[in-house]
């Protein structure tokens, strides 16, 4: 119920944000508004951001009814001049802002992020490093640099970034994923299920852990692995009420591979129970949604003896 709440928030906040949106952009007013719920909701409309937020900051009468909430608006304005590779404007958004706070750390983020934009690695290296020696804690930069390796390609190189940084934050669900995910993608499928474990350790109803740790372990191959896969299959089916029809495929190729492994030896007691109810939920679910597939689906089963 709760999370259908929150759903259910974020979602008229989205449509509040697009109502302020084509208002202010159409002179109807609500330009501050608009972009305070942006920086609230962390949503990503550079374009709109920055031909607002630019209208307001070459306003000096707007801008000195802001007073000290400029600043805020200053960087949220660079940093959407960025995205929109205007760099000339996120410079000078940037000097005004060193200016008012010299040292600051925020904005030297800030000077590192438009090295970033320029495409200046080596610069923008530098600059999170020096950050770094000062507040080695400080986890934006930390995200900095593992995005500036996936940037130019080298995932290796994110991969150490990432372990360095887990060890820090060892709590951060989203690292954790992405790391996963670079294991895939580099086949490094052992190191990849390790990552899945944690997450499931931490956030054990969240299907998509389930779903994701047992592919890589169906990935792996093995009698031990498939079936622990099926397992974690099994589980995904049970927390999504038996819709997930990637898992449903996963169980009924997991029972598959078994059968062929132990040419009929060491059934689990539930097996048969567990395919027959895939194959036929499979079915219905091709018979409601993708008729025309049915068939395909039912020979594909037949062939595997599951149906």
């Amino acid at each position: 119920m709760a999370a259908a709440t929150a759903t259910a928030t974020a979602a008229e906040e989205e449509a509040r944000l697009l109502r302020l949106e084509e208002q202010a952009e159409h002179g109807g007013g609500g330009a501050w508004e608009y972009l305070s719920l942006a920086r609230r909701l962390r949503a990503r409309r550079p374009a709109p951001v920055l031909r607002l937020g630019l209208a307001l900051l070459n306003d000096a009468s707007a801008r000195s009814r802001l007073a000290a909430e400029q600043w805020t608006l200053y960087e949220q304005v660079a940093v959407a001049a960025m995205d929109c590779q205007r760099l000339d404007v996120a410079k000078d958004c940037i000097g005004v802002l060193s200016k008012q706070f010299p040292g600051s750390v925020r904005v030297s983020r800030l000077e590192a992020l438009l090295f970033e934009a320029k495409g200046d690695w080596a610069e923008a290296e530098r600059a999170y490093a020096l950050i770094l020696e000062n507040n080695p804690f400080d986890q934006i930069v930390h995200k900095r640099k593992i995005a500036i390796a996936k940037a130019q390609g080298d995932m290796s190189l994110a991969v150490d970034y990432l372990n360095k940084y887990l060890e820090l934050f060892m709590a951060d669900h989203d690292a954790w994923r992405e790391l996963a995910e670079i294991y895939v993608s580099l086949q490094m499928y052992k190191q990849a299920a390790f990552c899945y474990e944690e997450l499931i350790l931490a956030q054990p109803t969240i299907p998509l852990y389930h779903l994701a740790y047992a592919e890589v372990l169906y990935t792996l191959g093995g009698l031990e692995n498939l079936q622990t896969a099926k397992k974690y299959y099994a589980s995904t089916i049970q927390l999504t009420g038996g819709k997930n029809t990637r898992a449903l495929f996963g169980v009924c190729l997991c029972s598959a591979a078994i059968s062929q492994l132990t040419k009929g030896r060491n059934k689990e007691e539930d097996s048969s129970e567990l395919q027959s109810l895939a194959a036929e939920a499979l079915l219905k679910a091709y018979k409601q949604h993708a008729s025309s597939k049915e068939a395909l689906v039912a020979g594909m089963l037949k062939n595997m003896k599951l149906s």
